[in-house]
């Protein structure tokens, strides 16, 4: 899906339908797209068409010259680069959920916690922390509910800040957001904005629909409207 939408370049006649075949399926939560194979395939022929908002990431790769690229789902800088790198790297013969979670705790228990400075439309945020998730979508990782009420069409993103969180936090909390029961959390905040600055003293990793190309600084706009999909018929 983010190749699809990178590939697609703002083109406003084009819909875009998913037959999800992947081993996340966080993107399809969000619009209640069925994996099973003949539904999917009805709703691609004769589905509403939805206009979504896509993300706009202005980073540093890993050659650090400044790039832009588009993400459809969620995006992030921190911790969760690692772990969708970890991810990726390992086998998903167990899916997605179970890959996914077994890499946040390997990464987690290895991360040094640093500095960040998010800034959401103005406002700032700054200090320890080891996550800030950019959602337009609801899911990631194979099903955690980050940003339970993130609306893919408002114009807006639901920005998670994970501060600090130790040991103790991640193991109550993490098995909770598969629910989107972790709200509110005196280690976690939620914003909206549609504009994100993420800053940080050393670079750190940025993640965009699960993939890894660079590092912060970073800058994360909402592009309106800008994807049409093909969702279930509410008629």
């Amino acid at each position: 899906m983010n190749e699809v939408v990178n590939g697609l370049g703002g083109s406003e006649d084009v819909e875009v339908a998913v037959i999800p075949r992947g081993t996340g399926w966080d993107f399809v939560r969000t619009f209640d797209i069925p994996r099973e194979l003949d539904a999917a395939i009805d709703i691609a022929l004769s589905g509403e068409t939805r206009e979504i908002d896509l993300g706009r990431a202005t980073y540093r790769t890993w050659a650090g010259e400044e790039a832009h690229s588009t993400f459809a789902n969620v995006a992030s800088a921190g911790i969760s680069g690692a772990i969708a790198q970890r991810a990726n790297e390992s086998s998903k013969a167990l899916g997605g959920k179970v890959s996914y979670y077994w890499a946040t705790l390997a990464v987690f228990f290895g991360w040094q916690t640093g500095e960040m400075q998010v800034t959401v439309d103005g406002e700032s945020r700054s200090g320890r922390m080891i996550d800030a998730m950019i959602c337009n979508g609801r899911y990631l990782g194979g099903g955690m509910m980050m940003c339970p009420e993130a609306e893919p069409d408002d114009g807006l993103f639901d920005v998670l800040l994970i501060g600090d969180v130790t040991k103790r936090d991640l193991a109550f909390v993490l098995p909770k957001t598969y629910k989107g029961k972790h709200l509110p959390h005196p280690r976690l905040e939620l914003l909206q904005g549609s504009s994100v600055v993420v800053e940080s003293h050393e670079p750190l990793p940025i993640e965009l629909d699960g993939e890894q190309p660079g590092t912060t600084p970073v800058r994360f706009e909402v592009v309106p409207r800008a994807l049409r999909l093909r969702v279930p018929a509410t008629g």
